[in-house]
């Protein structure tokens, strides 16, 4: 069983844990996921690590609640135990220095692309962040962001804070005041992803993305995050979840990640329809 150390919501619907995982946190790297059971008749799902203390053995997950799975694991507080917490996963960030580099998070994308914006700015690149949110309330980890890049700029759709726009209008700007970036990462909304390559791509500038929120099973196993990357099928949770941006075929990847809402809503249904409890969560102890 992993305890649960700390609970904090950060924004309508979305929420960190700490969670004690010590051999995880021990092998963790930037851009790795983990999967996780809430209790014994749970499903298995996937959670990007958005950041882990080796010293203390813990690892930062933060999350949306969108199904029924991350609204049950909304309702776990400190001292409950997650059965379940397998990683880390999928291949980590390719950290070098590149020199100039762009992190762009939007929504509660911010999450995954700060540590891997701490890792690059660690290896000696000149970090620019970008970090967008439909409005000022989903706005999260200003303060982290700005200590892991050089420079922060942010944004909101609405203009309720900072400024008025969205993430690629920012992006636009930075390459053209900077003229001389090596590298951009992009992970949030697939939409936003999609807008980011087909600006980057005017500038030829390689882009990387995150297709963390294709997947499942998370082990290549059910074969629901079958994506296809530069004209070949990949896996997002083993071969990924990082792809070169401009590669990813977009369109198919929409279709893909919308084929199980159905099930998802009859989930939630039933949840609901059960009184949406929190899960039996009695530690027998740590791992």
């Amino acid at each position: 069983m992993f305890k649960i150390i700390k609970k904090e919501v950060l924004a309508p619907m979305i929420k960190l844990l700490e969670i004690k995982a010590p051999l995880v946190a021990g092998k963790a790297a930037a851009g790795q996921f983990v999967i996780i059971r809430t209790h014994e008749l749970g499903e298995r799902v996937p959670l990007t690590i958005a950041d882990f203390d080796r010293e203390k053995g813990i690892i930062t997950c933060v999350f949306q609640e969108v199904g029924k799975t991350t609204r049950e694991l909304g309702t776990m507080i400190p001292g409950d135990c997650i059965t379940d917490f397998v990683g880390p996963l999928g291949l980590p960030s390719h950290i070098e220095k590149f020199g100039r580099v762009v992190c762009v998070g939007g929504g509660i994308g911010v999450a995954p692309v700060y540590p891997i914006a701490r890792a690059l700015k660690d290896a000696g690149n000149d970090v620019t962040g970008i970090v967008g949110a439909r409005t000022k309330s989903f706005i999260f980890w200003e303060d982290k962001m700005r200590s892991a890049c050089s420079e922060l700029r942010v944004t909101t759709d609405d203009g309720t804070y900072a400024r008025k726009g969205f993430v690629t209008d920012l992006l636009r700007e930075v390459i053209e005041e900077k003229g001389d970036i090596a590298l951009c990462l992009a992970i949030g909304p697939l939409p936003m992803m999609q807008a980011v390559c087909a600006l980057t791509r005017e500038y030829k500038l390689k882009t990387i993305v995150s297709l963390n929120s294709i997947m499942v099973d998370g082990t290549g196993m059910c074969g629901s995050c079958r994506v296809t990357v530069g004209g070949e099928t990949k896996f997002a949770c083993v071969d990924g979840p990082e792809f070169d941006g401009h590669e990813v075929d977009f369109a198919e990847m929409s279709r893909r990640s919308v084929i199980y809402k159905p099930q998802e809503k009859l989930s939630i249904e039933r949840y609901d329809e059960a009184g949406a409890r929190r899960p039996g969560c009695g530690c027998g102890g740590e791992k």
